[in-house]
């Protein structure tokens, strides 16, 4: 064997960093195409994708890597090319510097971290074999935990039997909860703990995240990239090679495709979106897709961001500008608020701010005056991270891979039309729809509440309904929506959550302004004009009663089940099968 060993590196691994990296002798790129061929994906995530492997490619060089870039359909066809290039720099050279020897004595030694998308690893592995060469898979870096820190957590030392974790109808023979595993990774780590205990005293604030803008609150300006030279070219490419969903246009894409402009967004969500994303964090304002949420999720799954990275810089902002939890509202800004308020006058000025090491130039440090950091802000943004990124991650290798096709509550109407054109007068999923349509995004609250909740309450298949936060979605990759979409959002098993995510139209009407300008009325079930979360709602729990009544948290709303009569049921029924004609025909 060659004692040449390769790094290869697929497209969400971009970070200079690795330890991977540093071990080896050469690096290899494969951008393959053919996943892009036969589905329709949101033309700013290919052109993203691409343009974040172009740009690190070329730094890679610029650092003094030997890096081997190929563009080919498939994996297959790239380890082709990629060893043919071998063998022509072998041939030149006139010996096996790094090429394959003739007779077969020197087969490349490929080093790849270990994919998230389950079976990829060992996929790509078969490949390397096939063509006479050896892949070594190792732990994947750009994940806080790791698969034993999880055996550890579940008290499965010996890696586990071998035995489905889910049934045939998705039921699972053991559930994860997600706050129990992120109490013990903050325990773990350190992040926001004070001699064993919670910072503050609690480990969750969530009830101080739920709260609605004012009128005349303006959010702080999304970072924004202009495309250089290199992401117009793989932009102009994308749209003449595939056929794209959504905004084709370079038209508000400005998302981070390089390490600086990645440390640049963190910083900057650090300096002026943490402030207000707790207390902000869950609601939906029409004409603002971005609030104060920090839009990292697609650098932190790119690589381009070690997740590591946003949590201890968030850490360190509450360290220097810390206040209790609910202590700053910034829709006040300096207006007297009570005792436990505290507002920029009070807080004073900040002349420096931790960032992340290795910020772009300038970033450190500012002379302006910071807003404090809320205890509630922090943690909650703590907890997306090492708390439901970590979580979700190792469900989705537990469950794998029958957790793809879950769907325990047997749904399988095809998704409405209003997901792929937007085109609804109901005012939230038309908003939200919309933010996808033309981002590439929508924020937690969106995807779960309105996105989620009607494909689950309207009766939609799980898996289309996956698949299409997949082609629409900036940061998505199949490890994250499966378990967030699938079991999570239709509630496909009962691996990671006790109850489905449904809800009638007075969640979006409490957490939004959306109801207030919207045809439906949020107020009425039945009857044309009434809301179509309303009925669907209740349907969906008279439809699914065997399955739901006497689950862990539902009791409640089965009691309210109960209340209803034989007429009431009959005009619910009437209008939720109303609801889902016009739903499926485009015409709600």
């Amino acid at each position: 064997m060659s004692d040449r060993t390769t790094c290869w590196l697929l497209g969400d691994q971009l970070n200079h960093d690795l330890d991977v990296l540093d071990a080896a002798d050469d690096v290899l790129l494969i951008e393959a195409h053919g996943f892009a061929d036969r589905k329709p994906y949101h033309a700013h995530k290919l052109t993203l994708v691409f343009s974040a492997m172009r740009h690190f490619r070329d730094e890679l060089r610029e650092r003094g890597h030997d890096v081997t870039y190929v563009r080919a359909d498939s994996f297959g066809e790239g380890l082709d090319e990629f060893l043919a290039r071998r063998g022509k720099a072998s041939d030149r050279d006139g010996a096996d510097r790094d090429g394959v020897d003739r007779d077969g004595d020197d087969a490349p030694t490929l080093r790849l971290m270990r994919p998230a998308s389950h079976g990829a690893g060992e996929r790509l592995r078969k490949l390397v074999a096939e063509r006479g060469g050896t892949l070594e898979l190792v732990d994947n870096e750009l994940f806080w935990t790791t698969p034993a820190d999880w055996r550890a957590w579940t008290g499965d030392e010996g890696g586990g039997d071998g035995e489905p974790l889910l049934d045939e109808d998705g039921t699972a023979a053991r559930t994860f909860r997600q706050e129990n595993w992120y109490r013990r990774v903050r325990r773990e780590t350190g992040v926001l703990m004070d001699d064993g205990d919670p910072v503050g005293g609690e480990w969750n604030y969530d009830d101080l995240n739920q709260e609605t803008p004012p009128d005349d609150w303006e959010p702080p300006a999304r970072s924004a990239f202009e495309p250089d030279d290199l992401t117009r070219e793989t932009h102009a490419w994308v749209r003449q090679r595939f056929d794209t969903w959504g905004n084709d246009s370079l038209d508000g894409f400005a998302w981070p495709v390089t390490r600086d402009e990645a440390r640049e967004a963190l910083d900057r969500f650090v300096r002026d979106g943490l402030p207000a994303f707790g207390r902000y964090e869950d609601a939906m304002v029409g004409g603002e897709p971005f609030l104060s949420h920090s839009l990292l999720s697609p650098a932190i799954n790119l690589g381009l961001l070690d997740p590591r990275e946003p949590v201890r810089a968030v850490e360190r902002a509450y360290e220097a500008r810390g206040v209790e939890p609910g202590g700053y509202d910034p829709a006040e800004r300096g207006a007297s608020q009570g005792e436990t308020a505290t507002s920029l006058d009070d807080f004073g000025d900040v002349t420096d701010v931790d960032s992340p090491d290795g910020a772009a130039p300038g970033a450190a440090a500012r002379d302006d005056e910071l807003a404090p950091v809320p205890l509630n802000a922090a943690e909650g943004f703590v907890r997306q991270v090492i708390g439901w990124r970590e979580f979700v991650r190792h469900v989705y290798r537990e469950a794998m891979p029958e957790l793809a096709d879950a769907n325990q509550l047997e749904q399988e109407r095809e998704l409405p039309p209003a997901y792929w054109d937007g085109e609804t007068d109901m005012r939230c999923l038309s908003e939200a729809v919309g933010h996808v349509r033309e981002f590439g995004y929508a924020h937690h609250i969106e995807r779960l509440m309105v996105l989620s909740n009607f494909a689950l309450v309207y009766g939609a298949d799980p898996v289309e309904l996956n698949e299409w936060f997949h082609l629409g979605f900036v940061d998505a990759y199949h490890w994250v929506t499966t378990p967030n979409v699938v079991a999570m959002g239709s509630f496909g098993t009962d691996a990671l959550s006790s109850k489905p995510y449904a809800s009638s139209g007075s969640y979006v009407n409490r957490m939004s302004d959306h109801c207030a300008d919207c045809r439906y009325a949020v107020s009425r079930t039945t009857g044309e004009g009434a809301c179509p979360f309303n009925a669907l709602y209740w349907d969906f729990l008279k439809e699914n009663e065997e399955t739901l009544r006497g689950t862990g948290r539902m009791g409640l709303m089965y009691s309210h089940v109960d209340d209803k009569g034989d007429e009431e049921w009959a005009s619910i029924r009437e209008r939720a099968a109303r609801v889902r004609e016009l739903a499926a025909d485009g015409e709600l």
